[in-house]
């Protein structure tokens, strides 16, 4: 009878990292690791947490290794490079160590497991350096559980370690990190994963394209697990080979090409084009979220090219040439108010009943949008006068789209006078900072504030105002109090701010005055007797008395 073939192992189970140089992205928690070990400093209790498949079980079984490996001839110590041959190191990697003891912590969740390693802990190590007790998504523990385990996690055993991993370190409680030498595994690059993949599959004998390969690590998100079984999956779909579109078509992911060429469209403001566009991918079986996502992904790409370059090597040369002719061209405004419709326009498909239409709409609006002056540059036209707030008069003979106009309204009564426009008020110009204040409070009460607390008149002539320079006043303090002036005055003023030293601002007037009555009561003759009566008294407040008539 022959023997069964070995079964196949999954490319993640494959290439699961067997000592600390092939664990990819955590250069920096293995040198502090590195330095631990070689000067003796190891800590009791270490936590990993990341997101998943960036390597947290896979790096405590290094560390078990690196705590507990004996070296080739028997006579090692701990080291950051453990050596894979000796009985511990293989023992680990194959899970059967006596003395590594690896949980599950979201089935064992109960105190009545955390009894058990405190029982445990008490005896020594069977054959090992250390006893090691890994417990996997640790945050799963029950709130007893956590309590019943915090006395021998502060102060176990010289011969025990613990290792925890976690996705969700926020659910544990504060009172177990504190206990914990804390590592933060980050996730690891596209560009990185690329490499690695591209690794793997030479190892794996398998043809690959560097851009199918560029897909699957950005499909990743930073997870080297989620990114193999990707790998695993398109070596299958391709049939040994690894294509990208065959990528493109397994993932459901829009032809990045026809993403630059609908992005494209929507700076041009085409909506046909746009449309068009989009029922192509729709019936090619992209979804209208993966557009919109594509989308999003070439705005943030092209604003990335604009302030960094379009040296990102996971981008492929028509993406870099692309990126870099779009931000030549566009401002940050207009890449910023795109990602903000285009974000808005996402997060609409992804809930509407009918996602392809809310596509279109979105698209649509981005398009209108486009077309559209731009806010700024309307604020900064009528600030300076170039354009007017208020609209044009419409002559008698002029055509109007509403209703005829009767009577009444082609011209007024003989006897009633036309009213002023209500945005002017004919009166005469303010002469004094008080008046000018009682004028901006009637428009704008913030404005009045500035104006305040912090505005020294220096020449005040007519229409002509001169004001003290003030690093408290805003940038278009002079063109916001010109609209104001212009709209309840009917006159254009000119304002200038310069260096010169002006009269006090009405706030330092009236703290004036206050410290000048104040001074008045202390130097009365009554508060002056009652001060040397009692010499630590001070004066709070007071209260100026009311004039008393002769007839009282």
């Amino acid at each position: 009878m022959s023997e069964s073939p070995t079964p196949y192992r999954v490319l993640a189970r494959k290439y699961r990292p067997q000592n600390f140089s092939e664990l990819i992205g955590q250069d920096a928690m293995v040198t502090t690791l590195a330095n631990a070990i070689r000067r003796g400093r190891l800590a009791h209790a270490f936590l990993l947490t990341g997101v998943r498949g960036v390597g947290k079980t896979s790096t405590a079984r290094l560390i078990a290794k690196a705590l507990n490996c004996i070296g080739a001839d028997g006579q090692g110590g701990p080291t950051i490079d453990p050596c894979g041959v000796c009985e511990p190191c293989v023992a680990i990697a194959e899970g059967r160590h006596i003395d590594v003891v690896e949980m599950d912590a979201a089935s064992h969740t109960g105190i009545d497991d955390v009894r058990e390693i405190i029982e445990a802990v008490r005896y020594a190590s069977v054959s090992a350096r250390y006893k090691i007790y890994i417990i996997d998504e640790v945050h799963m523990l029950s709130k007893p559980a956590f309590n019943g385990l915090l006395k021998t996690l502060e102060e176990p055993p010289a011969h025990v370690k613990f290792l925890f991993a976690t996705t969700e370190v926020n659910k544990v409680p504060i009172t177990v990190l504190s206990r914990c030498q804390r590592f933060d595994l980050r996730r690891i690059p596209a560009d990185k994963l690329a490499a690695h993949f591209q690794h793997v599959v030479d190892a794996e004998q398998v043809e690959a394209e560097p851009e199918a390969l560029a897909l699957v690590a950005r499909a990743a998100e930073g997870s080297a697990r989620d990114g193999l079984s990707i790998l695993d999956q398109a070596i299958a779909h391709g049939s040994g080979k690894v294509e990208a579109a065959q990528v493109r078509d397994m993932l459901g992911l829009s032809d990045r090409g026809a993403i630059r060429r609908l992005f494209g469209e929507l700076l041009k403001g085409d909506a046909q084009a746009v449309l068009a566009a989009v029922r192509g991918q729709y019936d090619l079986g992209v979804e209208p979220a993966a557009m919109l996502h594509g989308l999003l992904e070439t705005c943030h790409g092209v604003t990335r090219a604009k302030v960094a370059g379009t040296e990102d090597p996971a981008l492929s040369v028509e993406e870099r040439e692309a990126y870099a002719e779009w931000a030549g061209r566009l401002g940050f405004a207009p890449l910023h108010r795109l990602w903000q419709l285009l974000l808005k326009g996402h997060g609409e498909v992804q809930s509407a009943a009918m996602p392809i239409e809310a596509a279109e709409m979105a698209l649509l609006r981005v398009v209108h949008a486009s077309q559209l002056p731009d806010p700024g540059e309307l604020v900064r036209k009528l600030a300076s006068g170039e354009l007017s707030p208020s609209p044009a008069p419409i002559s008698a003979s002029a055509p109007t789209s509403g209703p005829a106009p009767t009577p009444a309204m082609a011209a007024p009564l003989p006897s009633a006078p036309a009213a002023p426009a209500p945005a002017v008020e004919a009166q005469a110009l303010p002469n004094s900072a008080k008046g000018l204040h009682a004028l901006l409070l009637r428009d704008n009460a913030l404005l009045a504030q500035l104006f305040h607390d912090y505005a020294a008149i220096v020449r005040l002539e007519g229409d002509a105002l001169t004001i003290t320079r003030h690093p408290r006043l805003p940038a278009s303090f002079a063109a916001d109090l010109g609209a104001v002036l212009l709209k309840r005055t009917g006159v254009r003023w000119t304002i200038e701010l310069t260096a010169e030293t002006g009269a006090p601002s009405l706030f330092e007037r009236a703290n004036a005055e206050k410290d000048a009555a104040r001074a008045a009561v202390l130097e009365s003759p009554l508060v002056q007797a009652a001060l040397q009566a009692f010499p630590e008294a001070e004066l709070i407040d007071y209260s100026a008395p009311e004039p008393r008539s002769l007839a009282s």
